[in-house]
Order: C-alpha cells, then structure tokens, then sequence
C-alpha cells in the first residue's frame, strides 16, 4: 500500500470523527486542555485499534459485523445528537451538561466514529497488508483531527450560542443517517 493511499484512507475515516468532534467543541465551549486530550487520545485509540481488530478477525467475523454495523454507528450517533439537541432546547432539564469528552458518552462516540476502521482492518487482511503502520498513521490523523474540529467547534460555539449546539447535534444524527443510507441503499 502506497503512503498517500495510506494518508487518504486515514483522512476518509477520520472525517466523522472530526464532525463529532466540532459538535462536541461547539457543545463545551470553551474547550480545555484537558477536553482536548480525553477525545483526542480516545478518538485516536479507537481509530488506531480498530483496524487491528479488524484485521486480527479477518474474514471470521466480517459477515457478522457487516450486517449490523450501521445501525449500531446510527444509534449511537442518533443517540448522543438527540441528547445534544434536547439539552440545547431544555436547559432547565439538564441538571448538568453531559460531556462528549467523558464515560459512556465518549465510549460511545468513539466506537461510533470508529466501526469503518474496523471494516478496514478486514480488508487489508483480506489484501495480505501488514497492520502496524496503517493502524498508527490511522489512529494519530483522527487523534491530529479530533482536536482541530473541537478547537474549531469551541470558536464556533463562542460565537453562535446555543443555534450552534442544535446544528452539532443535527450533524451527528445526519452522519448517522448517512451511514445508514451508504449500508443500506448505495453499498
């Protein structure tokens, strides 16, 4: 596998996690250090392992996972969005902000935002590709990406307010939809 294939494979699955990541900055405005780092290194892990994975099944479990993937990454995206988009709508029900960048919600974004690593990692077992050096480059661009859409989010979420928050959560339950579209109607 050539490096710039490599690079754009790594740029293509890290683009739901650069959108969820934009939701999330402009949902905890302003952004720390530390929210920084919990998505990052988390978003970029489960970017980085999943190929692993992937490629560590091989063709075992591939009809297993290809049947019902989409609509475990639609779930929880819809699921996290919803929640975004109710809190933005009722701040008195939410007692306290949930944070994308903790617990299960992070978790969840990140297994959300990663499941298409997973389906590469099969493939390049399939095509006979050595993991090691796919699953870093894979891993560090999310992890690169990941904070760049929160920094970005965070500037957004200064400046538009709670319009902004309702957009983030619509984007995550939009990528949602999408991922189901492509599984379901297009692939």
């Amino acid at each position: 596998m050539s490096t710039l294939t490599l690079i754009f494979i790594a740029v293509a699955l890290a683009m739901d996690a650069f959108a969820v990541a934009l939701a999330a900055g402009v949902m905890l405005h302003p952004v720390n250090r530390r929210q920084l780092f919990r998505l990052g290194f988390h978003f970029g892990f489960f970017q980085g392992m999943m190929p692993v994975l992937g490629w560590l099944a091989g063709l075992s479990i591939q009809s297993l996972i290809s049947s019902v993937d989409h609509w475990i990454a639609f779930g929880l995206l819809a699921y996290v969005g919803g929640k975004m988009i109710h809190e933005a709508l009722n701040p008195n029900d939410a007692i306290e902000k949930t944070n994308p960048t903790r617990g299960k919600t992070m978790v969840m974004l990140a297994i959300a935002t990663s499941i298409d690593a997973l389906a590469v990692g099969l493939s390049l077992a399939v095509i006979g590709v050595s993991i090691l050096i796919p699953a870093v480059v894979i891993g560090l661009t999310a992890a690169v990406l990941t904070v760049i859409g929160m920094l970005l989010g965070g500037r957004i979420g200064q400046i538009w307010g709670k319009r902004v928050e309702i957009i983030g959560g619509l984007i995550l339950i939009g990528i949602g939809c999408n991922i189901l579209y492509q599984h379901l109607w297009v692939g």
